[in-house]
């Protein structure tokens, strides 16, 4: 079953518009704690091969939000940046990171980021109307295996990507 069967068999009126905290404290801390994630909801993709207009067609769920795992990637082999590169373009930060706080202990139990996609390569970038929300854990209580690195030099970790695609704003080649 595709994201689209998904989509086709919910009842009239239901819509996938999960909270930043359910987002964090369901899906992402599941997912990397190699729990049951509610099967075909959430898809893995490489956002370094896939440009933002071809995200629609792999993780949709709903008209203009796309949600799915992807692996977090370094831009260099010993540093801590993040590759956020395309073929085409590349995801830039804004603003500063927001605290997602677990309503029940009132305890920080994620970050959310919010990125913008740029065509061409900086500092030359155009700016367009895609924007992401990366979420990641920030909790002493994550398993203890995500603390382990895949490689000895480069350290993969997994987090939930949330896109909201503005029409008005872009215009695609």
């Amino acid at each position: 079953m595709g994201l689209r069967d998904i989509g086709a068999s919910l009842p009239p009126g239901f819509r996938f518009y999960p909270s930043d905290e359910e987002l964090v404290c369901h899906y992402l801390y599941k997912k990397i704690a190699n729990e049951e994630v509610l099967k075909g909801t959430l898809v893995e993709i490489d956002l370094h091969i896939c440009e933002p207009w071809q995200l629609p067609e792999v993780a949709k769920l709903n008209a203009n939000e796309w949600y799915f795992f992807s692996f977090r990637d370094r831009k260099y082999a010993t540093g801590f940046r993040t590759n956020r590169a395309t073929t085409s373009g590349y995801w830039k930060a804004t603003g500063k990171d927001r605290a997602v706080v677990d309503p029940t202990t009132q305890e920080v139990v994620g970050m959310r980021k919010t990125l913008v996609f740029y065509r061409n390569r900086a500092p030359n970038g155009i700016k367009t109307g895609w924007i992401m929300h990366e979420f990641r854990l920030e909790t002493p209580h994550m398993p203890p295996k995500i603390f382990h690195s895949l490689s000895s030099r480069v350290q993969l970790e997994l987090e939930l990507m949330d896109f909201n695609w503005r029409r008005e704003k872009i215009n695609i080649v």
